[in-house]
């Protein structure tokens, strides 16, 4: 419970130590698991101090045993192993530390390892980890790759000699990392998220050489798998030998089986693709020259037709076309001005035979007012008007003196005329 106490009325730090070393006596005996990563057995002394580490949350804590304790697991445990301890926390209290001290020991065997990896391997692949349409393909030539390793390993060494022998021009950006032990899986995190952040790395390889199932073990942890399928850079697999399948395999975008195999992976052959630049070259050139000569070929078919053989020829064709044609018009026109020339003669001599002066000229005279009337009866006019004569060879003027004799003057007229 909760201590009431202030500034005014506080409690010793004695007291506050009794009371976290009863609050954690409480707790009783429980059993741990994780994994060595300090060891100290002091001859002759009959203690042993170990420190236990959980590499999937970074946290350790100290456990102490009796020798006897440890001499039952000493053949099979030691630094690294991965056990499950029974143990009793304890408060140390005039240093204020806590420990655990450990009364049986056990090595985690192996099946238990590889079912519990089996378990998270169902789990991840549930949540689509592992699924085919989350792979991203590799960039066909990288600008800069990203490798994750241990220093000076022979990983190391096969990635970078494998891919410079295939393309010379490749550039690497390297993290060196443990690869085993109880700080592997914080630092490749690290390392892959630092290359992930990188804005030149076109692709990240995790490689590590062969080793036991434990010696993987950091592979297969559920932070990197979770860290390595969060990253947005390509990442390619290559732990192990082709048998070693940890969880980071199913993960990234490629698995590659040796880091060997992972360098012929990423990089391109410069001898392959110059063999393939060359296979393109030559086959266009086969279809360039096959085009000409197909396009030479139909020139000289085209030239030797007649129209380009004798190109004046048409021409001279349609010339004399034109010619004949432009005569053959000519006599046309002329045959319809000579038939339109008889008719226009004909009809002159028609209409001059059937004119008012030619029945003038016969003796005959048209009688006119002042305004330029004819009159036609004697009842047109009245004694006393003026009118005016017209004959063949002229005019001139007479007066009405009497309309009948006039009619019968005309009459008369008329008569000697026709006589």
């Amino acid at each position: 419970m909760a201590l009431n106490t202030s500034a005014e009325a506080p409690i010793p730090v004695g007291e506050v130590s009794r009371l976290i070393g009863g609050w954690i006596d409480r707790l009783g005996a429980v059993w741990v698991e994780g994994q060595i990563t300090q060891l100290s057995r002091r001859p002759g002394a009959g203690v042993v101090f170990l420190t236990l580490r959980d590499p999937s949350h970074d946290t350790s804590i100290s456990v102490t045993c009796y020798r006897a304790v440890y001499e039952q697991v000493a053949d099979v445990v030691g630094e690294g192993a991965r056990v499950v301890v029974h143990a009793r926390p304890e408060w140390y209290g005039p240093r204020g530390t806590l420990s655990l001290r450990a009364a049986e020991i056990r090595p985690v065997g192996m099946g238990e390892l590889l079912a519990r990896l089996e378990q998270l391997k169902k789990a991840l692949a549930a949540e689509g980890l592992f699924a085919a349409d989350r792979k991203r393909p590799l960039p066909f030539l990288p600008g800069l790759i990203g490798l994750v390793t241990g220093r000076a390993s022979a990983a190391e060494r096969d990635v970078r000699e494998n891919a410079r022998l295939r393309w010379p021009a490749v550039r690497f950006e390297v993290r060196n990392v443990p690869v085993q032990g109880a700080t592997a899986v914080p630092r490749v995190i690290e390392a892959v998220q630092q290359l992930d952040d990188h804005p030149e790395v076109d692709v990240i390889v995790v490689a590590r050489g062969g080793g036991s199932v434990e010696d993987l073990l950091p592979f297969s942890d559920e932070r990197l798998v979770r860290a390595v399928a969060s990253c947005g850079t390509p990442v390619v697999s290559a732990i192990g030998h082709e048998p070693d399948t940890p969880l980071l395999d199913l993960v990234a975008d490629l698995r590659a089986s040796t880091p060997t195999d992972a360098a012929k992976r990423i990089v391109p052959d410069v001898r392959e693709e110059l063999a393939r630049v060359q296979l393109v070259r030559d086959r266009a050139l086969r279809v360039v020259r096959g085009i000409l000569d197909r396009e030479e070929r139909g020139l000289a078919a085209a030239l030797s037709r007649p129209a380009l053989a004798q190109p004046y020829r048409m021409v001279e064709q349609r010339e004399a076309e034109v010619a004949d044609r432009a005569d053959r018009a000519r006599r046309t026109l002329g045959h319809l001005l000579d038939r339109a020339d008889a008719d226009l003669t004909h009809t002159l001599a028609r209409v001059v035979a059937l004119s008012p002066a030619a029945t003038l000229r016969r003796g005959y005279a048209v009688l006119q007012r002042p305004d330029g009337t004819a009159v036609r009866a004697p009842a047109d006019v009245t004694p006393g008007d003026p009118l005016r004569a017209r004959v063949a060879e002229g005019d001139f003027t007479v007066r009405v003196e009497a309309a009948g004799e006039a009619a019968r003057e005309a009459g008369e007229a008329g008569e000697e005329g026709t006589g």
